[in-house]
């Protein structure tokens, strides 16, 4: 993977991890909104997790990024998104795996781990890449902070 330069997200944490990783998958949108992507088609998926947090584990590590890989990885390379996983069947929202939707699973996957670790480390952003030219953000609403 040729090294990228991702937005940056704000905030005051002490340590911040990137980490890049690939995977190829398929998926369709069934939506008439959707145009040539209501039919099953491919990607390599291009994704860059950042997640940073005040104190490190008992290792030295804020998280091991392999295992941030391999939460991902492992459950979508070379997959059907829409029937190979339970990812994206609860609720609405998430109905149909977009480069949006797949982003903020990934974020709530990786987050959930991050959530059972004594350092209580937090996902900030991923940035999921789609197509050379087609990539989203998803940033949550930051703990304790305001929807206002």
């Amino acid at each position: 993977m040729l090294q990228q330069i991702y937005p940056s997200v704000q905030h005051d944490y002490c340590y911040e991890l990137n980490k890049d990783f690939h995977f190829a998958a398929a998926h369709y949108i069934p939506s008439d909104d959707a145009g040539k992507c209501r039919l099953t088609h491919g990607h390599t998926y291009f994704a860059n997790v950042t997640v940073a947090g005040e104190q490190l584990d008992d290792s030295g590590f804020l998280v091991n990024f392999a295992i941030i890989k391999k939460l991902i990885h492992n459950r979508f390379d070379h997959t059907l998104l829409n029937e190979d996983t339970d990812s994206f069947d609860n609720g609405i929202s998430h109905r149909f795996p977009t480069t949006e939707v797949v982003a903020r699973v990934i974020h709530d996957l990786v987050q959930a781990h991050l959530d059972s670790l004594p350092n209580r480390p937090e996902c900030l952003q991923v940035f999921l890449r789609e197509t050379p030219t087609s990539y989203c953000i998803y940033r949550p609403k930051r703990k304790g902070k305001s929807n206002d």
